[in-house]
């Protein structure tokens, strides 16, 4: 019987861990891949998740890992026409790989204790809380905990509780990343876009510069089934995109790919008597560049509740609805602005006409983009 397992040692488990261990309670982060590993993302930690590493404890740490410091998104369109767009402060480019890892370490260092490779089976609720069955290779077990949190992420469609996620809706996409050697990058992230989707580059540790793109299933038929085939047709479908990775060299081993996507879920913050953290209860599109900020914040709105719950301050009930309430507060005006900018940069002719339109009014595109922001975390 341990305090809380949280399932999933993505950002949103892996810092909910690390602060739930931080308070005292005996927890266990899973997960059912193995670690370190190169995930699909863009790999942009936003200004506005520094607030929420300070609340999780996990700023400085975080800070040391060597990332680039980014100062403007450029949005970069088929025709060849350019939108430059100043942050409100530094970003952060820093690889999953990393990341990941020194979360997993600084939850560890608190006392957690991680499990990877470990798939959670089922998840039922008894009288004394949960009974977590779980599976490596031939080996089964069980384990009992008095609270689960679920941080599974978006692409996992399991029961488990019965989970209620949206239904699937067309269009899908399939999501793609490499890192590459030698592209020649400023402290800014570049979003290009052409008919399909779009790929984002992003600077970040160690020289390198991570390549993600979202691309429409039906766009990637004929491009080859290897991830760098995919990346590599996807830059054949915007000149400037092309001129910028034809000298690139990829790192080998770097390449991941998760598929398929859905960005039209409405936010799912609780299912029967498990919170849902970050992918899990509500994922914004990529283009928007705030997903890993959104997982950081799903945990630090979650653990004070989970703390007083366990603490016995706060029912099942209680900790459900304070949870579910801060979740649409915080995400609802986010996740609905970046639903509109997918669809908007998604018609041809709004994309042909957005550079002269921001040229004309600066402020508009800027002013988009900014109400998917989060605000600065406060307790």
């Amino acid at each position: 019987m341990v305090d809380v397992a949280v399932l999933g040692a993505g950002l949103a488990g892996s810092s909910a861990a690390k602060a739930l261990a931080d308070k005292g309670w005996e927890t266990l982060l899973l997960d059912r891949q193995s670690f370190p590993r190169h995930k699909v993302c863009g790999e942009f930690l936003s200004p506005e998740a520094q607030s929420t590493l300070q609340a999780l404890g996990l700023g400085d740490s975080i800070a040391e890992l060597g990332h680039s410091e980014l100062e403007r998104v450029r949005l970069i369109f088929e025709n060849g026409a350019e939108v430059d767009m100043a942050l409100p402060g530094k970003a952060w480019g820093i690889s999953r790989y990393s990341l990941d890892a020194a979360l997993h370490q600084a939850a560890a260092q608190a006392g957690a204790a991680l499990q990877t490779g470990r798939t959670v089976t089922s998840v039922r609720a008894t009288d004394r809380g949960f009974l977590i069955q779980t599976k490596q290779g031939r080996e089964v077990g069980s384990l009992e905990a008095r609270a689960v949190i679920a941080a599974w992420g978006a692409s996992q469609r399991t029961e488990l509780a019965g989970y209620l996620g949206q239904p699937a809706r067309k269009p899908s996409y399939i999501g793609v990343k490499s890192h590459f050697r030698g592209i020649a990058m400023e402290p800014v992230v570049e979003l290009y876009f052409f008919r399909g989707g779009y790929l984002g580059l992003c600077p970040v540790e160690d020289g390198l510069v991570n390549a993600s793109a979202l691309l429409e299933r039906g766009a990637v038929a004929n491009t080859g089934k290897t991830i760098l085939t995919i990346l590599g047709g996807a830059a054949q479908r915007n000149k400037r995109l092309f001129e910028k990775l034809k000298h690139a060299e990829p790192v080998l081993g770097s390449q991941a790919a998760v598929a398929p996507v859905y960005l039209n879920r409405k936010l799912f913050p609780w299912d029967q008597q498990l919170p849902l953290l970050g992918d899990t209860s509500g994922m914004i599109p990529p283009l928007c560049g705030d997903g890993m900020s959104m997982a950081l914040r799903s945990a630090a709105l979650c653990v004070p509740l989970a703390d007083r719950y366990l603490r016995g301050q706060l029912s099942m009930a209680e900790w459900e609805l304070a949870y579910t309430r801060s979740i649409n507060r915080e995400f609802k005006g986010p996740l609905r602005w970046g639903a509109f900018l997918q669809w908007l940069f998604g018609m041809t002719a709004v994309t042909d006409w957005l550079p002269h339109g921001a040229r004309l009014a600066p402020g508009i595109v800027q002013g988009l983009w900014q109400a998917t922001r989060l605000k600065p975390f406060q307790l």
